[in-house]
């Protein structure tokens, strides 16, 4: 996922940068995700994905304001190979359909990668406020997390397989 990529170059425009294409790219895949589960449990999947849609589109915004006063129209400079491997989730795991089990297991996959990413890079930051903000989105994803596990616990588990 970071491989190659030289975090200690990051400025907080770039972190900035950063941050609000992984917000934008998880939100766009969790809209996806909104519109392909199926099954007994539909509604409750489609809840989360929604709920997590909005997160995202949140967080995406706060960043932006954040970045609009710092640094005004400053063109962005975001690596964009980064974006799309943080946090939205995985592309080729949903099918058409899939049952809310597999579509909620998935979301959590994608925020425990988004963890990860924050939580590996930080040693590789030496900017204060760089350092600041994944820290910040590293707890976000943390909320995340612990959001989607007690979805999935919520599940009804009387059904066989589960």
């Amino acid at each position: 996922m970071t491989e190659g990529f030289d975090f200690s170059t990051l400025t907080l425009k770039d972190a900035l940068d950063l941050a609000i294409e992984v917000e934008e790219e998880a939100r766009k895949r969790y809209e996806e995700f909104s519109v392909i589960v199926t099954g007994e449990d539909e509604q409750e999947a489609t809840e989360a994905f929604r709920m997590m849609m909005g997160n995202e589109a949140k967080h995406g915004r706060e960043l932006t304001a954040r970045r609009e006063v710092l640094f005004g129209s400053a063109p962005a400079r975001p690596p964009p190979h980064l974006a799309a491997e943080v946090e939205a989730p995985d592309r080729g795991a949903p099918g058409h359909a899939m049952s809310a089990e597999q579509a909620l297991a998935i979301a959590l996959a994608s925020e425990e990668r988004a963890y990860r990413f924050y939580d590996r890079a930080l040693p590789f930051v030496f900017d204060l406020d760089v350092r600041r903000l994944f820290e910040e989105l590293r707890e976000e994803e943390l909320k995340h997390r612990r959001y989607l596990e007690e979805r999935l616990r919520a599940l009804p588990r009387s059904r066989p397989g589960r």
